[in-house]
């Protein structure tokens, strides 16, 4: 961690714990309203609970889709309904309403597949990326996410780049997404937490791809979209490469690259959080802050450390909560269902779309050849016996709901 270049260094508690702390004189300028307190300078977190969690991201689905909720119990009927803000009732009793708000959003099996790309770069918002030069560089990847109202221009082209792949969008941001997204038809939007009257009314403006993010609810060290992102790149990309997360340890306001500067998440506990994930291989941070450092990730855990460490992550918890260690890589399925392979469901989109929205692109991903993907990826379906995995939502590590199907 003390090699990392931002100025931070760890205490190793025990075999899992250990905390983080800043430099004294970091600045510590966001105020926690709730605990009537500024934001500490160090952190303590749970290195194995850290491991299980983002290996098992690499192997999960973090789109919404109908398998998911054929499969959950009463997923139509109560889990649906907390995705429709504008529903006006607590459940889904009337399903078919329930699907005519979710059709034009809702894939009948996961678009994106683990591993479908070798390499993303995931780009925040800070200030700090006007003193970089990385456009290129995030160009260069097989895919990029971005998050909201990022614009994407010839202004900020050589800090941020031109490649527009996927967004993750919230609902604050949806009035200025058609002007954001600016011809730019073959991005994905990703909607964050639920359907809303403003992404439905932007929705039938655009002709963009929108799906729905799974409505994960984890305990981490770090919040917001930018952790979505992240949590998204992981469920389809080997390689996640970040930028804009980062803020010297000194820092005395919170900025975009494209703004002035606003309040935002506590930035001292997510960049310790996001630099725990780059020592455990989960991803390679990119900032000014590292001009004199090269880069060559050679003291990054290699792939066979990370497994061994997270075999003996999942030892350590199971034998704690007194389970079987040898239940393999569906032990944490509390829920199994399957899908007729002969029966594919329907692709996204209403049969009232607006002339706009029937131009979307939505059979790029969603009928996408099984034999088009990148060998990594077939070989990881094949490796998961053509199983799914959804994580339900709460805290807790093993509650998955897992979904046979066969490949197209």
């Amino acid at each position: 961690m003390a090699n990392r270049g931002f100025g931070l260094t760890a205490s190793i508690v025990d075999h899992c714990k250990l905390i983080l702390k800043f430099p004294q004189g970091t600045n510590s300028t966001w105020y926690n309203q709730q605990f009537k307190k500024f934001e500490p300078l160090e952190y303590n977190y749970d290195v194995c609970d850290a491991i299980l969690l983002w290996e098992q991201y690499r192997n999960m689905t973090t789109v919404l889709t109908r398998e998911y909720l054929d499969t959950r119990p009463d997923g139509w009927l109560d889990y649906a309904a907390l995705r429709i803000a504008q529903l006006g009732a607590k459940n889904c009793s009337n399903r078919a309403l329930c699907e005519d708000h979710l059709n034009v959003i809702l894939p009948a099996k996961p678009p994106f597949h683990p591993r479908q790309f070798h390499t993303c770069a995931v780009v925040g918002n800070s200030g700090d990326l006007l003193k970089t030069e990385f456009g290129a560089e995030i160009d260069s990847h097989d895919a990029v996410i971005r998050d909201n109202e990022a614009p994407v221009n010839e202004k900020y082209a050589k800090h941020v780049g031109l490649k527009r792949d996927f967004r993750l969008v919230v609902r604050g941001a949806a009035a200025n997404m058609v002007k954001i997204l600016n011809g730019s038809t073959d991005e994905v939007l990703i909607i964050k937490s639920q359907t809303h009257r403003d992404f439905n009314a932007m929705i039938k403006l655009i002709p963009n791809p929108v799906y729905l993010f799974q409505g994960i609810v984890l305990r981490r060290g770090a919040k917001g979209t930018g952790m979505k992102t992240i949590e998204l790149a992981l469920s389809m990309c080997d390689i996640v490469d970040i930028y804009g997360f980062t803020v010297d340890p000194g820092y005395t306001e919170w900025t975009r690259y494209f703004s002035t500067p606003r309040k935002g998440h506590n930035p001292l506990q997510g960049r310790a959080y996001y630099q725990l994930l780059e020592c455990l291989g989960v991803i390679r941070i990119h900032s000014p802050m590292r001009a004199q450092r090269t880069q060559d990730w050679s003291d990054v855990p290699s792939r066979e450390m990370i497994s061994r460490a997270h075999a003996a992550a999942l030892r350590l918890k199971r034998g704690h909560a007194n389970q079987a260690a040898d239940s393999g890589q569906f032990g944490s399925c509390k829920v199994w269902g399957n899908v007729d392979p002969d029966n594919s469901g329907p692709i996204s989109g209403s049969s009232d779309m607006s002339d706009v929205r029937k131009n979307s692109n939505y059979s790029k991903w969603e009928v996408m050849p099984f034999g088009s993907l990148r060998k990594e990826a077939q070989d990881h379906y094949a490796q998961m016996g053509g199983v799914s995995l959804y994580k339900m939502d709460g805290n807790r590590l093993d509650d998955l709901v897992c979904v046979r199907h066969s490949s197209n």
